[in-house]
C-alpha cells in the first residue's frame, strides 16, 4: 500500500448491544489506533439498499434507529459527525464518470450499520461521514461500485463496508459465548481461507462455492458490503483479519484490505 493511501475495511458491525461488549469494543478501539486518520469516511452498510446509488445526508441529521425491541437507552445514542458535502460531490463525479446513476437523500441519517462501529472506532465524531446505499446485492455490481470508488483512497477517504461475516438471526445462539453452530464456523473458515488465498472470484461466487452459504446468509445483505471493499482494494495483497471470533454464534470476522 502506498504510504499515503488509506486502507479499506470490512467489519462486522453488531447490533446496538455491541456497546456493552467490552472485548469487541476494545478490539475496535485498538484497530482505530493502528489506522491513519482519515480526512473523511465513506460507509456502505448492510442496512441500506436503494437503487440507484443514493448518497445520505451531507449535513448532521438524526441517526436512523433501524431496530426494534431494544431498551430505550439504545435509541438515545447520538453520533453527530460532520457531513461530507465535498465527498458527496466527488462520489457523484466518480459514479457518473463510470455511467452509474446517482441520487441524493439529504434527510437520510446514518443507520446502525454505520454509527454502531463508528462510535467505537472514532468516538469523538469529528470526522466527516458519508453513507452510500447498495444499489443491488449482485456481487459483481458491488465489486464494480468499489472499483469506481477506489480513487478516494488516495484522497484520504476511509472506505468501510459494514455487514456481518455470518448472519442468520433465526439460528443464532442464545448466549454471547459458547461454541458457534457448525454452519457459522464452516462458512467463517472457508471465507478466511479463501480470502487469504486471494481467491476473490470464489468469494464473489460464495453462494455456490462456500459451505453452508444458505444458512450463513439466508439473505446476503450482510456479506454484500465485502464486495464493495474487495473492489476498492489492491487485489495484489490479501486481506488481513483484524478481528475474529463469534458473537451469539455469528462470525464477527473483520478485515483490513491494504
Amino acid at each position: 500500500m502506498a504510504a499515503d493511501r488509506m486502507p479499506v475495511l470490512y467489519l462486522s458491525h453488531g447490533a446496538p448491544p455491541l456497546a456493552d461488549d467490552a472485548t469487541w469494543t476494545r478490539q475496535l478501539a485498538d484497530w482505530a489506533t493502528d489506522l491513519p486518520r482519515p480526512r473523511a469516511i465513506l460507509v456502505v452498510s448492510a442496512h441500506w439498499e436503494e437503487a440507484p446509488v443514493t448518497l445520505g445526508a451531507t449535513t448532521t441529521v438524526p441517526l436512523v434507529y433501524d431496530f426494534w425491541g431494544f431498551p430505550e437507552r439504545y435509541y438515545r445514542v447520538t453520533y453527530p459527525a460532520p457531513g461530507a458535502p465535498d465527498l458527496a460531490d466527488r462520489v457523484s463525479a466518480l459514479l457518473r464518470s463510470g455511467t452509474t446513476p446517482v441520487r441524493r437523500d439529504p434527510a437520510r441519517g446514518l443507520d446502525h450499520g454505520a454509527y454502531v462501529p463508528l462510535v467505537e472506532l472514532f468516538p469523538a465524531a469529528d470526522i466527516p461521514v458519508l453513507q452510500v446505499s447498495m444499489p443491488s446485492l449482485d456481487p459483481t455490481v458491488l465489486f464494480e461500485l468499489g472499483r469506481v470508488l477506489a480513487p478516494l483512497r488516495d484522497e484520504g477517504v476511509l472506505i468501510i463496508g459494514s455487514g456481518f461475516f455470518t448472519h442468520n438471526l433465526s439460528a443464532m445462539r442464545t448466549g454471547v459465548d459458547g461454541p458457534p453452530p457448525s454452519w457459522s464456523a464452516e462458512f467463517d473458515r472457508w471465507g478466511a481461507e479463501t480470502l487469504a488465498a486471494g481467491e476473490f472470484d470464489a468469494v464473489l461466487d460464495f453462494q455456490r462455492k462456500a459451505p453452508a452459504a444458505a444458512l450463513a446468509h439466508p439473505r446476503t445483505e450482510h456479506f454484500a458490503p465485502l464486495f464493495v471493499a474487495l473492489g476498492a482494494h489492491d487485489t495484489s495483497a490479501a486481506p488481513r483479519t483484524v478481528i475474529d471470533g463469534y458473537w451469539f454464534g455469528l462470525a464477527k470476522r473483520s478485515l483490513q484490505l491494504d
